[in-house]
């Protein structure tokens, strides 16, 4: 036998023994600063060295590994939907959603949550299956997704051609009204007897979806279950109603219409995690939920982790937040710190509210009028003006960088919440993303250690660095 072959079983063994030796080629830089003077800049490149690094080292280590990766985006409201599809001409409208979901010229959203019927952030309220004051549609005879297709549909199956691996998320904000106990839309509960209805009305939304080629991977029963609206579509949904919903009703319809879309319990703020731990310990529920999905508007992103022990086996996503006029300073910051911590708290996604509002936060019809979207339609110039937020950069560091399927590995902070924050992920080719956030009021330099390879760098006050290098063996 030839040596060449001969040596064969003692390379593999080294394979099996993890003795083999990587190294990288250069580390893309990509920045943004808070004045978005720099927006994800394409930096000149870094090289790692043997060089020992001293003073603050930031540690990447691939033997850890945490939750997979879904994406990260925001949400195809019917406002957004409306603007993209009928305030922007044909080739603005193509550059926008390019830029949106393209992941090689724009920044590649891969979560999009989609409400089902009227959000807050809709021209008006509605559902599938209207009917006037006082008269019922038991049976559904006249549901219909038909509002959806004069430009909701064609928005999304554009996003989806851009991006075919974008999860799809659906979400309704309430029941139609003859449904509730006070015949609206607005506030109010579901009817106990209507329990079965509800679930063929879910069943049929999603599979009226996957009919129009748009595939629904999650869906959550209720948006915000423990607020009930007053001017716009919300539902009261308790958490043993939710329980029994999923197990006897939701659950089954879903399987018995053969369709693999999971349920995420729960669905809004961390100051309640109770009510996902309620949904998730039933044993008839649990096996129709895929995890739990939090809000940031109440609580802490604390309360992620303490579910994730709990239910080591279910996932956790971030599903919605947004920021708006209340707030002040760096944005940029703001919703990166977001990120990253809901990402170290095992989250599988971090998704903003509204895809884009006009100049004046909306059109809404009723609820939040003081919400930021990722990009704003301004509808006072001729042609309509397109701007992008801090938060498309935010988001744009992990999505552009982070593909579905990436799986978060080791990393640490230095300096605690007021210094360097940082996320590390392995792509599904191979890749390694660092994201890095220096929250500190002053520029930072540190190392970046992998694999007992270094290099050194430094990110200014307030500002957002993604660092992306391939993996070799030498």
């Amino acid at each position: 036998m030839p040596k060449r072959l001969r040596s064969l079983p003692s390379f593999c063994l080294l394979l099996s023994l993890g003795l083999t030796k990587l190294s990288a080629q250069a580390v893309a830089v990509y920045q943004t600063t808070p004045d978005l003077k720099l927006a994800l800049h394409q930096e000149p490149a870094l090289s790692f060295s043997l060089v020992q690094p001293m003073g603050n080292v930031i540690l990447v280590d691939d033997s850890q590994r945490f939750q997979t990766i879904d994406g990260f985006g925001a949400a195809m409201t019917d406002s957004s939907a409306w603007l993209l599809e009928n305030q922007l001409a044909p080739r603005q409208r193509d550059e926008v959603m390019r830029r949106l979901f393209d992941p090689r010229v724009g920044i590649g959203i891969s979560f999009v949550r989609v409400p089902l019927g009227a959000s807050d952030l809709a021209l008006n309220h509605y559902s599938y299956d209207d009917m006037p004051a006082g008269q019922r549609d038991s049976g559904l005879q006249h549901f219909s997704i038909d509002h959806d297709r004069a430009y909701i549909l064609p928005a999304l199956h554009q996003a989806l051609a851009l991006n075919p691996s974008i999860s799809v998320m659906v979400t309704p904000w309430s029941p139609p009204g003859w449904m509730k106990t006070k015949d609206s839309m607005i506030g109010g509960r579901l009817r106990e007897e209507d329990s079965s209805d509800l679930a063929a009305y879910l069943a049929k939304s999603v599979s009226a979806y996957e009919q129009a080629a748009i595939p629904v991977k999650y869906l959550s029963l209720q948006n915000e279950p423990l607020y009930e609206t007053t001017d716009y579509p919300g539902t009261l949904m308790p958490a043993a109603q939710q329980t029994e919903l999923i197990g006897k009703y939701v659950g089954p319809a879903l399987k018995h219409a053969g369709l693999h879309t999971s349920i995420l319990a729960y669905d809004h703020n961390w100051d309640h995690p109770e009510y996902a731990e309620e949904v998730l310990a039933d044993q008839s529920a649990a096996l129709y939920v895929a995890g739990t999905a939090f809000h940031c508007y109440g609580g802490d992103v604390s309360a992620q982790g303490p579910v994730h022990d709990k239910f080591p086996e279910k996932g956790v996503w971030m599903t919605e937040c947004s920021g708006g006029t209340w707030q002040k300073g760096n944005v940029l910051a703001m919703t990166e710190k977001l990120l990253i911590e809901s990402i170290r708290n095992w989250s599988r996604s971090v998704v903003l509210w509204g895809l884009a509002l006009d100049n004046k936060n909306g059109p809404n019809s009723g609820g939040c009028a003081t919400c930021r979207g990722f990009v704003t339609v301004n509808r006072s110039s001729t042609p309509h003006a397109v701007t992008y937020s801090p938060d498309y950069y935010a988001i744009g560091h992990a999505s552009k960088f982070v593909r579905p399927g990436a799986q978060r590995i080791g990393s640490n902070n230095l300096g605690g919440a007021a210094g360097i924050e940082t996320a590390a992920f392995r792509n599904p080719d191979g890749s390694i993303a660092l994201l890095v956030l220096n929250n500190a009021d002053a520029p930072e330099e540190f190392w970046v250690s992998w694999h007992a390879r270094s290099f050194k760098t430094s990110l200014s006050a307030g500002s957002v660095s993604t660092y992306l290098w391939h993996p070799r063996q030498n």
